[in-house]
C-alpha cells in the first residue's frame, strides 16, 4: 500500500515538479554563466536543484567527512557510479563548487546539455584515443583555474551495485596537476534510481568523504596509475554496505 501512494506521489507530483525546477535551474545556469557569473551560477542553482530532488524524492541523506575538505584546495574527487542519484548527493551535498567530468551523451538532453556547457563542465569523448586525450586536457584547464573535478573512474553505472575497475584518467589529471585524490563513497543510489529503470524508490542514501590522497609519491607508469586506482577503489569499498561489497 505504501509503495502504491508513493507511486502515485512520483508520478503525479514529483516527476513534473522535477521537470520544471531541471528547466527553470537550466536556464538560471545558462543566463547567469552567459553574463559572467560562473563562479556562482555554475554551482549554486545545481546545488540546490540536486538536494530539492532527494528532499522531493523523500530519499534522507546522511554525509560523514566533509570535515576532510579544505575550500582552499582544489582535488580530483573520485566516487563509486551506482545510479542517477549519485549526481544528486555529490552535487547537492558534498558542499564545494566542482565541475563534472560526464559523458558526451549527457550534452544532447534538452536545457540540461546547454547548461552543462555554459558551466564548464567537461563532456568525455572516448570515440577515439585523440578525443578522449583532449578530453583529459579539457579538465586539466579547469583544475588549472583552480577548480575541482568529479570523476566516476568506472566509466558507467553499475548493473548490480558492486563496482567494476577504476580507470586510470582521473589519476592522470590529479597527477599532472599535482593535486591531491579524495575517494567519496555513495551508498544507497543503486536502491533509489538503477540503471534502466524510471521508478524512483524511497531509500536512504549516505555519502562518505575520504581523506584526501596526495599523488606526490604516485608513480606516473600505466601500472603505477593503476595500482593507485585500486588503492583509492578499495578505500571506498571498505566504507560500502555490505550488499554492495
Amino acid at each position: 500500500m505504501i509503495r502504491i501512494l508513493y507511486l502515485v506521489y512520483l508520478w503525479l507530483f514529483f516527476v513534473p515538479v522535477f521537470l520544471v525546477l531541471t528547466i527553470v535551474t537550466a536556464l538560471t545556469v545558462i543566463a547567469g554563466c552567459l553574463l559572467g557569473g560562473e563562479k556562482i551560477f555554475a554551482y549554486y542553482p545545481g546545488m540546490i536543484w540536486s538536494r530539492l530532488t532527494c528532499y522531493l524524492a523523500l530519499c534522507p541523506v546522511k554525509v560523514r567527512g566533509r570535515e576532510n575538505i579544505d575550500r582552499k584546495q582544489s582535488y580530483v574527487f573520485v566516487s563509486n557510479h551506482q545510479g542517477a542519484f549519485d549526481i544528486f548527493l555529490i552535487y547537492g551535498f558534498l558542499g564545494v563548487p566542482i565541475k563534472w567530468v560526464m559523458k558526451a551523451g549527457i550534452g544532447k538532453i534538452p536545457f540540461v546539455g546547454a547548461a552543462c556547457r555554459a558551466a564548464g563542465f567537461i563532456f568525455v569523448d572516448n570515440s577515439t584515443p585523440k578525443a578522449a586525450a583532449r578530453s583529459v586536457q579539457e579538465a586539466e584547464r579547469c583544475l588549472k583555474n583552480g577548480a575541482s573535478v568529479v570523476v566516476f573512474p568506472e566509466g558507467s553505472r553499475t548493473y548490480t551495485g558492486k563496482m567494476i575497475r577504476f580507470k586510470k584518467g582521473a589519476y592522470q589529471m590529479a597527477l599532472d596537476q599535482h593535486l591531491p585524490i579524495v575517494p567519496i563513497t555513495l551508498n544507497g543510489p543503486f536502491d533509489v534510481l538503477p540503471i534502466g529503470s524510471l521508478n524512483v524508490h524511497r531509500h536512504k542514501m549516505e555519502m562518505i568523504i575520504h581523506p584526501a590522497i596526495s599523488t606526490e609519491d604516485m608513480d606516473p607508469s600505466h601500472k603505477g596509475m593503476q595500482q593507485f586506482a585500486d588503492r583509492t577503489q578499495a578505500i571506498i569499498t571498505s566504507a560500502l554496505w555490505e550488499k554492495y561489497k
